[in-house]
């Protein structure tokens, strides 16, 4: 179960004004100004009613018809609202329709104010509802006109009107009015679900953005984690170092200053290196893009050699394949290995690094026989963040590969993980 973050990252709202201009973009210049502009919309529909209406006002002034001139303004004016009361408006232009028609049956304007109102209770509501209305507001007029014993007119001839002809002709009317107003509940329904499916590719846009935004910040806290606590553990065991030969041996103390000291340089560097990607003077997102590794496993193997461990390293097959990205998550592996060995080890007398390319196939395996090796992160008076393994196995994850650690078989600590390279074959 998720929770909705309070605040929006860059990123979605990036997304979502990229989907809004794209769907701005697809409208015209005069469809754009009444979607912004609802109010204006309202008197457009209103001024279309008014032209359907007009010759059946003005006939209905002329002939004294005061009443029927009345309901018809009537309807013009409850369709404003239709946009905030759409079924409250249905129902009204519904029985004002029924009087209009009473009093003038053959009017210009017969059902066109169901017409727009229907169509907003479909865009409104969902389709059963809008269905629902639309019955409940057809049936009294179909059954004013079906039932009607008058007809506008009857055909000319020596032999007169059709014996069936007010029929017909009432039938007719009922059935143009159900018609014409379910193609104007259709294109209501229509209009919604358009505009559901608009919103829902918008909503997976934000959501695809916020999960790359949320992807990003889980790798650059994965640098940071393996930057800082890798780089302190070695600095302290750098100084703990120097500080118990510097009586002895001040030319090794030397030594091993100036390694703490390239480690603590070399550190800040990668810090300025992963934090980089946050500040963007453009104001552009920061890029998904791995860090380019620029990492010397040879230099991080002395380093661990200077800090003390007994390390032997060896390599068979090819050499790793030379994509940055792979080569960080090679290089981070051995380095949380290693840097769990330092921390954690005791009585240490050999550490082995193996690294063997076999095909699209590399396998990583850092051995050490320290007595008493715990599981890294099981004591809380170390620094650390507990997080070391799973790390490890979520960078090999991203190459189908997998992370195992736990005791040697013959004592000590051991981390196997194997990956699998693909991207020459799929280069070629």
């Amino acid at each position: 179960m998720s929770e909705d973050l309070p605040v929006k990252d860059a990123s979605a709202q990036v997304a979502d004004a990229s989907f809004a201009e794209i769907t701005l973009r697809r409208r015209g210049r005069i469809r754009r100004y009444l979607f912004e502009h609802p109010r204006a919309m309202d008197a457009v529909v209103v001024a279309c009613y008014v032209l359907l209406a007009l010759a059946t006002l003005i006939g209905s002034i002329a002939d004294g018809k005061w009443l029927a001139a009345a309901l018809l303004l009537a309807i013009a004016g409850v369709l404003f609202l239709r946009r905030r009361f759409p079924v409250s408006v249905t129902a009204a232009v519904a029985i004002l329709e029924v009087g209009a028609t009473l009093l003038n049956p053959w009017g210009s304007n017969v059902s066109a104010g169901l017409w727009f109102a229907l169509y907003a209770v479909a865009v409104a509501r969902p389709r059963t509802s809008a269905l629902v209305v639309f019955g409940a507001a057809s049936l009294p007029l179909a059954l004013v006109y079906l039932f009607m014993w008058t007809s506008p007119s009857t055909p000319a001839g020596p032999e007169g009107a059709p014996e069936n002809f007010h029929l017909l002709s009432n039938i007719a009317a009922a059935i143009s009015i159900v018609l014409s107003n379910l193609i104007a509940t259709g294109i209501g329904i229509s209009v919604r679900q358009r505009r559901k499916h608009e919103a829902e590719i918008q909503a997976w846009a934000a959501r695809t953005a916020q999960l790359g935004s949320i992807t990003e910040r889980n790798r650059i806290a994965r640098e940071m984690h393996d930057v800082v606590a890798h780089s302190l553990t070695v600095m302290i065991s750098l100084s703990d170092g120097a500080a118990v030969v510097v009586r002895k041996d001040p030319e090794r103390a030397g030594e091993v200053l100036g390694e703490l000291s390239r480690t603590g340089r070399m550190a800040l560097a990668d810090m300025r290196r992963v934090l980089g990607v946050l500040r963007d003077d453009s104001g552009r997102p920061a890029p998904l893009a791995p860090l380019e590794s620029g990492y010397d496993l040879a230099k991080l193997l002395e380093g661990f050699r200077t800090a003390g461990l007994p390390l032997h390293y060896s390599h068979t097959g090819p050499t790793l394949p030379q994509d940055a990205a792979f080569q960080l998550t090679v290089y981070r592996i051995v380095q949380e290995s290693l840097t769990n060995v330092l921390r954690y080890g005791r009585s240490l007398s050999r550490v082995d690094v193996h690294i063997v390319r076999d095909g699209d196939s590399v396998t990583i395996d850092v051995l050490d026989d320290g007595r008493g090796t715990r599981e890294p992160g099981s004591d809380a008076g170390t620094v650390g963040t507990r997080q070391g393994i799973a790390g490890m196995r979520e960078r090999a994850g991203i190459y189908a590969g997998t992370v195992d650690a736990g005791p040697g078989m013959n004592g000590g600590w051991r981390v196997h993980a194997e990956l699998q390279w693909n991207g020459d074959r799929g280069k070629s």
